[in-house]
């Protein structure tokens, strides 16, 4: 008699949790679907570790967005510095809000320097490759 009641909780057991793998696999494999998909539509304009896009890092920083990958990079650091002192947790700001605006001046140093490594790289292009050649003296 006991071993027909241990062999149903076993059956029963192995039951729910094959349904409960199965769920969890079909979860996970609709979320790399869904990610996938907003890799494959998104403009390449997001900063990929926090998901900042430029119009929010600009926003959050109250600076307006490069144009032709040019900034005033003083402007964007005043105004980091100011808010990033202003946010600190020991004075009773947020760390989050700290975070955000930390991200966001990362954001736009990033799209500085991709469009100066692509300006160099057409630069380059038009003028033709010229090594820098160093002599020993």
């Amino acid at each position: 008699m006991a071993h027909r009641i241990i062999s149903q909780i076993v059956i029963t057991g192995s039951r729910v949790l094959g349904r409960a793998f199965a769920e969890a696999y079909r979860q996970a494999s609709a979320s790399q679907k869904y990610a996938a998909a907003a890799g494959k539509g998104s403009t390449g304009n997001t900063f990929t570790s926090s998901g900042l896009t430029l119009d929010e890092a600009c926003k959050i920083l109250n600076v307006p967005p490069p144009k032709g990958g040019e900034t005033n990079m003083e402007q964007v650091m005043e105004r980091f510095k100011r808010l990033f002192d202003q946010n600190d947790p020991k004075k009773g700001g947020s760390f989050y809000l700290q975070s955000k605006i930390l991200r966001a001046r990362e954001r736009i140093e990033l799209e500085v320097r991709e469009a100066k490594e692509t300006a160099e790289r057409e630069q380059e292009l038009r003028d033709g490759w010229k090594p820098k050649v160093f002599k020993d003296r």
